[in-house]
């Protein structure tokens, strides 16, 4: 997702060259030239229509801006990116969006601040949920688009004039966090064109999260392979307990998990809420799992829970009777599972659902109430409309 969990410099050190081979440092893409003539493309959208660069050729202006899911500070740009469609539109500009990355090579540690990555299907779902107004291709099959235009960090932004020819490249603004900015070269550089004016600032660096070549692709299955190997455990649990978990005092939130082993839509979706234990692991977030399965089914529980490589705190209720476990832990919940709870840092119910879980939906709840832990905006961001 991106170099450290704050919005950094970012320019790739290795790519993915056009021959499909692996390239060393001094073969990354370069970054496009002012100058030059706009690279065509070829690709799928988010509409399920293929888009090319002729089919832009009516637009006096063409931006092209590489963007992608889940990064941070791409999501905190969302909002800006939409305003410079709309406020460009009537005035012949057109932007178009393409998201640079091959979805494999991003590291589920990189996914701490987001609820989608960016294959094209997760693509379709963050545009219908930010209500996007522009184009949002995908150019992670084969990055053949990325590796002529050269983006180094999303969002990086490429604006061509009327023949087609680049007069900018660089950063939409001085600041992801949008009460700082103070300079706005790419609506610079679009009011300048549209004049007939030359661009003042025609090059700045792009910031944000590193374009995600093929070639990270071992590393992201590198830490998978890591992750496994950590150690699997298995903890009786009282009632006592179960209510310290409903009075939270962490200091985090706490995602609780109740399932058995006979369920079979808690085992389905059991390896999501691993996936989520590795995306968020980073952040002020605790994972529980509470399995009501009776005691002496320990050994089967140990079991599947080695096969998911469930390394957050499993617990399993202590004794025969589950219903205790549903007086214990209280949250309204009836006894049915799955069934999933977010406890707030003082106790509060901050989401619940029984029965099959709808990842999206914890996964923003998940977000919405997590602090700024890394950096300022990321709050904001899963709390607001637009």
């Amino acid at each position: 997702m991106h170099i450290s969990a704050v919005a950094v410099l970012a320019l790739a050190s290795v790519a993915w060259a056009q021959d499909d081979a692996v390239v060393a440092a001094k073969d990354v893409p370069p970054i496009l030239k002012v100058g030059s003539q706009a690279p065509d493309f070829n690709l799928p959208g988010i509409d399920g229509q293929t888009h090319s660069l002729k089919d832009y050729a009516s637009a006096k202006l063409l931006a092209i801006v590489f963007t992608c899911d889940h990064c941070p500070v791409a999501q905190m740009y969302e909002k800006r990116i939409k305003q410079l469609t709309a406020d460009y539109r009537e005035r012949g500009v057109t932007l178009v969006a393409i998201n640079p990355n091959d979805p494999g090579a991003v590291h589920l540690s990189e996914m701490g601040h987001t609820d989608l990555g960016d294959t094209l299907p997760e693509m379709k779902l963050r545009a219908a949920y930010r209500n996007f107004n522009f184009p949002y291709l995908s150019d992670g099959a084969t990055q053949a688009v990325a590796l002529k235009y050269g983006p180094t960090a999303t969002p990086h932004v490429f604006l061509f004039d009327e023949k087609r020819i680049l007069r900018y490249q660089g950063r939409i603004d001085n600041n992801a966090r949008e009460e700082l900015v103070v300079k706005h070269e790419a609506r610079d550089a679009i009011e300048a064109l549209l004049a007939g004016k030359a661009v003042a600032v025609e090059n700045t660096p792009a910031f944000g999260c590193s374009t995600k070549w093929a070639y990270k692709e071992a590393g992201a299955k590198a830490e998978i392979a890591q992750g496994e190997q950590e150690t699997v455990r298995l903890d009786l649990t009282s009632a006592d307990q179960l209510k310290a978990l409903t009075k939270n005092g962490t200091g985090k939130l706490i995602l609780v998990n109740f399932w058995a082993t006979w369920c079979a839509p808690c085992v389905g979706e059991f390896g999501e809420i691993e996936k989520m234990v590795r995306m968020y692991r980073k952040r002020a977030l605790d994972i529980v799992t509470v399995s009501i399965n009776a005691p002496d089914e320990k050994p089967m529980v140990e079991k599947f829970l080695n096969e998911q490589h469930a390394i957050n705190r499993n617990l399993l209720w202590s004794t025969n009777d589950s219903a205790e476990a549903v007086s214990a832990f209280g949250t309204d919940w009836s006894g049915g599972v799955p069934y999933i709870v977010l406890i707030g840092m003082d106790g509060e119910v901050l989401y619940r659902s029984q029965g099959q879980m709808n990842t999206l939906e914890v996964e923003r709840a998940i977000l919405k109430h997590l602090p700024d832990d890394r950096y300022i905006g990321q709050h904001a961001y899963w709390n607001s409309t637009f």
